[in-house]
């Protein structure tokens, strides 16, 4: 190829990478300044953005207000990402990785912090005894898809997204080996949700929360803009799943908390107790219905 890269020896950070996130992107960790995160009143404050990680933590949250669990009340406090907001050194303090989401449950002494989206789901499943079967066998297969998501999504969001829809420039190698990789992906899920209502067996769990924000968005067209490209419409199973979840009332909410893109009644910047929800809108989620399970 003409246009090949040959890599120095020792790599140096002395330019941005380019492409759309690239201010924020860096070689490096820790607070780039000094900024205390605000404490709402509930037992759960939630630091977050509604992209498809952030959405993980506020279904969970609203699927478990929804089955009456008062303690799973929230605070959801939005961090923009592409300000830097992650960098604060209260942000650091609570997750080091600098990544959204970040939970803190304070119903603890000394109060907890959970970071990373799948370790957030595995810690409100198992606290409220919720979303995660308890028989070994079911346990063990809802973890496996929980960890499956977790291994498969960079693929999908750092590898596909990245070079399809982000990446300053266009290159046929990294787009046409993400997308191999994405539709194989997709191809797992198929399978699996032709026997299976869904993704674990046929109890909807923290498997399905964690990869209904990214694998729905994709077949949605919500994200990357490459249904089309990847003949999102031929893997009829995950469409029909896609639906079927995305008529859960708690998931309706959940995927608006800490939105600031989009319609704006689905946009709920910040989420610090029920009634937040505009009354409108609450009114239109709940007369859609719960969908299968």
């Amino acid at each position: 190829m003409s246009d090949a890269y040959t890599p120095p020896n020792v790599w140096k950070w002395d330019s941005e990478s380019g492409g759309q996130f690239a201010s924020i992107n860096r070689p490096i960790a820790g607070p780039t300044h000094d900024k205390a995160l605000p404490v709402g009143k509930h037992p759960m404050q939630l630091y977050s953005l509604a992209t498809p990680n952030g959405v993980k933590a506020t279904i969970m949250l609203e699927e478990l207000l929804a089955l009456g669990h008062e303690g799973a009340e929230y605070d959801a406090h939005l961090i923009r990402i592409t300000e830097g907001d992650q960098f604060s050194s209260g942000f650091v303090d609570i997750n080091p990785n600098s990544k959204i989401p970040a939970l803190v449950d304070h119903s603890t002494t000394p109060s907890i912090r959970v970071f990373e989206s799948g370790s957030i789901l595995l810690y409100l499943a198992e606290k409220f005894g919720a979303f995660l079967p308890h028989t070994p066998e079911q346990r063990t297969e809802t973890l496996n898809w929980l960890f499956w998501q977790m291994g498969a999504g960079p693929f999908l969001g750092g590898g596909f997204g990245h070079f399809y829809a982000y990446a300053p420039e266009k290159y046929e190698y990294p787009i046409n080996r993400y997308t191999m990789e994405v539709k194989r992906q997709l191809d797992v899920l198929d399978r699996q949700l032709a026997e299976h209502p869904f993704v674990a067996g046929r109890d909807y769990t923290i498997a399905d929360m964690a990869i209904w924000p990214w694998y729905g968005a994709v077949v949605k067209n919500e994200a990357y803009d490459a249904a089309e490209f990847l003949e999102a419409h031929t893997y009829k199973n995950v469409n029909r799943w896609v639906q079927e979840v995305g008529e859960r009332p708690a998931v309706q909410r959940g995927k608006m908390v800490n939105r600031t893109w989009g319609e704006p009644s689905g946009q709920l910047h910040e989420r610090h107790d029920a009634s937040d929800f505009d009354r409108r809108t609450q009114d239109k989620i709940e007369g859609s219905g719960d969908g299968a399970g």
